[in-house]
């Protein structure tokens, strides 16, 4: 089956999900990819979304966090301070999924404005719970479209900062070196190494290990389609 590469993407994030784990979602391609790995290789996992849901079991994909299907299938649900101040922080959730306007070479991430504070060019909807979930998970996941506007060079506002464990995009994947600077270490099929270094607004590192992402399955894509 063909697949587009925003599918291509959302597998990949989706793999990096294992069964049985706890996850704190955001909503929009974290939320995509949590589902898939539900749906698909990781019946088990427990989704846990920032309005108090937890394990959440939607046939659909939530709008937003107030979305009436995630309160109706969670096996409970708590207050949103409960959520934070007793799962989250403590750390008791193993991995954070996240998305971002912009982010860094080190996995810091910008959902706050784009342009000086005082006067941006675009407000963005704003921190949320990342920042509690960018530093108090065990794991950080970050899955993000690439380009030179949101793998920024020096970012307009640093949200949420953190060292994710790895960054997963439409061109392909990075983790983090030795210092933390975040390196190209797979690559989608079809996409060259060249492509992901145009799309980076910084100089991008490569691993001398570079692999291939291997190319969705039918049923991966028949599980992902069904949700969409």
């Amino acid at each position: 089956m063909s697949h587009t590469t925003d599918e291509m993407m959302t597998v990949a994030a989706a793999r990096a999900l294992h069964d049985g784990v706890s996850c704190f979602v955001g909503i929009g391609l974290p939320s995509t990819a949590a589902n898939l790995a539900r749906a698909t290789h990781a019946p088990d996992l427990v989704l846990v979304y920032e309005s108090g849901c937890i394990g959440a079991k939607p046939d659909r994909l939530p709008l937003s966090i107030g979305d009436g299907i995630l309160a109706e299938t969670a096996d409970s649900l708590v207050s949103v301070p409960e959520v934070f101040n007793y799962w989250l922080q403590p750390g008791r959730i193993d991995v954070g999924f996240l998305g971002a306007a912009q982010l860094d070479r080190y996995g810091n991430i910008n959902t706050t404005v784009i342009g000086p504070y005082g006067d941006p060019s675009v407000r963005l909807p704003g921190a949320g719970g990342a920042p509690e979930i960018a530093t108090a998970c065990r794991e950080v996941i970050i899955i993000v479209r690439q380009s030179r506007r949101t793998f920024a060079e020096k970012l307009d506002f640093v949200t949420s900062a953190g060292h994710p464990s790895m960054i997963i995009t439409d061109l392909g994947v990075l983790r983090p070196g030795e210092d933390h600077e975040f390196v190209l270490t797979q690559v989608h099929p079809g996409v060259t190494v060249s492509d992901a270094v145009k799309a980076t607004g910084w100089d991008l590192r490569v691993s001398p290990d570079l692999v291939e992402t291997e190319p969705p399955s039918a049923d991966e894509l028949t599980a992902l389609r069904r949700l969409t």
